[in-house]
């Protein structure tokens, strides 16, 4: 018997080890019949597990934070109990631009694409533009939604630059456009993306979280195994139409690259989070310093899990 368990991610190649667990039955086998949606921006995310629409979200961590601390993109009517329960990816995000910018400090003055402000790792992006010379309050900030409709918005000339995720800093690249910096240059560690999901609802179906992170863990166990990868590959092609075979091969690079990709199993990096909590408490609300790692994770379902 299985439990249908619905997951809003944001799309992109870290949702590989997934994918291999659908296709291969890991899930089911865990007792999981997953849903999987893929959000069209952070905030509708938030709102959408906030109100129980899904019962997990695959994000960014700082997301977990921001709503944890009422710097989300959106107001909730309140404070949600969201908190991460098993890492997921380092992560590389990576500045791209059109072809005539060059550098970043080109970007000085420019209408930049992010997903959300004050979210995600919009941090990431404005700690690149200072290191690169652009100081905040420099260029304009525009919410344009998840990775797609900010390659998008690029691609056609809407705005000069974004930030993305793999696979579309290859498929950037592959076109023509500009890599001109990436977060990998000059962060250490960074806890990218993780799986979220609410306290109340994780109490209730502790069974249900449990396989989901059985079955992640098959998954990525699988994924990360150098001699699946040129099925893992395959398997990517197969459910990122975005993703054409010329550009698989850089994009698998970036996701088994062991300081910008799939974290081995799942682990939360506290190092990583550290990290995440210094960029909100310096570009964030201002006055808030943020220091406790632990207030925004529970990994009881993860170490029990992994005990089974």
């Amino acid at each position: 018997m299985t439990q249908t368990v619905k997951l809003i991610a944001f799309p992109g190649a870290p949702n590989l080890p997934i994918f291999v667990a659908q296709e291969k039955g890991w899930f089911t086998k865990h007792g999981i019949d997953l849903a999987i949606t893929m959000t069209p921006s952070s905030g509708y995310q938030a709102e959408a597990l906030a109100k129980g629409e899904f019962d997990m979200a695959g994000t960014a961590f700082d997301n977990v934070v921001a709503y944890t601390e009422g710097q989300g993109a959106v107001a909730l009517p309140q404070t949600p109990d969201f908190f991460a329960f098993i890492g997921a990816t380092q992560i590389e995000l990576s500045i791209i631009a059109q072809p005539e910018y060059k550098s970043v400090a080109d970007l000085a003055g420019k209408n930049l694409a992010l997903d959300a402000p004050g979210t995600g790792f919009a941090f990431v992006f404005y700690h690149m533009l200072e290191k690169g010379g652009v100081k905040p309050g420099t260029y304009e900030r525009a919410a344009v939604g998840a990775t797609p409709s900010r390659w998008e918005a690029v691609k056609t000339g809407t705005h000069p630059a974004t930030m993305t995720i793999e696979p579309f800093t290859s498929i950037a690249a592959a076109q023509g456009f500009n890599v001109l910096a990436k977060s990998t240059d000059t962060i250490k560690a960074y806890q990218g993306g993780c799986f979220a999901s609410r306290r109340s609802w994780a109490a209730q179906n502790p069974d249900a979280i449990k396989g989901f992170i059985k079955a992640y863990l098959d998954g990525l166990a699988w994924t990360l195994d150098p001699a699946n990868r040129e099925e893992a590959s395959q398997i990517l092609l197969r459910n990122m139409a975005d993703i054409k075979p010329g550009v698989v091969g850089s994009v698998m690079n970036s996701l088994l690259s062991p300081t910008s990709g799939l974290t081995p199993k799942g682990e939360m990096l506290i190092e990583g989070i550290r990290t995440v909590l210094d960029l909100r408490s310096r570009y964030g609300k201002p006055g808030t310093a943020l220091s406790d790692p632990h207030k925004y994770i529970d990994l009881t379902y993860y170490n029990e899990a992994i005990k089974g």
